[in-house]
């Protein structure tokens, strides 16, 4: 994924489905390196990791 496409998805009302390594994830932060970003698993809210943007894939659109 892009770091554009990244901010889009970060700052929509809708939902997507990204993942990291095959895992569903949910983008915490997005860092102004304009490379990494925060995320965590998307039902273990207290593990947080930091990852490169460029290793998020967009799913699909949750609806």
């Amino acid at each position: 994924m892009d770091y554009q496409r990244a901010q889009d998805i970060v700052a929509s009302s809708i939902e997507f489905e990204v993942s990291y390594n095959g895992v569903s994830i949910w983008i915490d932060k997005l860092h102004e390196d304009g490379k990494t970003a925060t995320v965590h698993l998307r039902h273990a809210h207290e593990e947080r990791s930091e990852v490169d943007v460029s290793e998020l894939k967009e799913e699909y659109l949750i609806q």
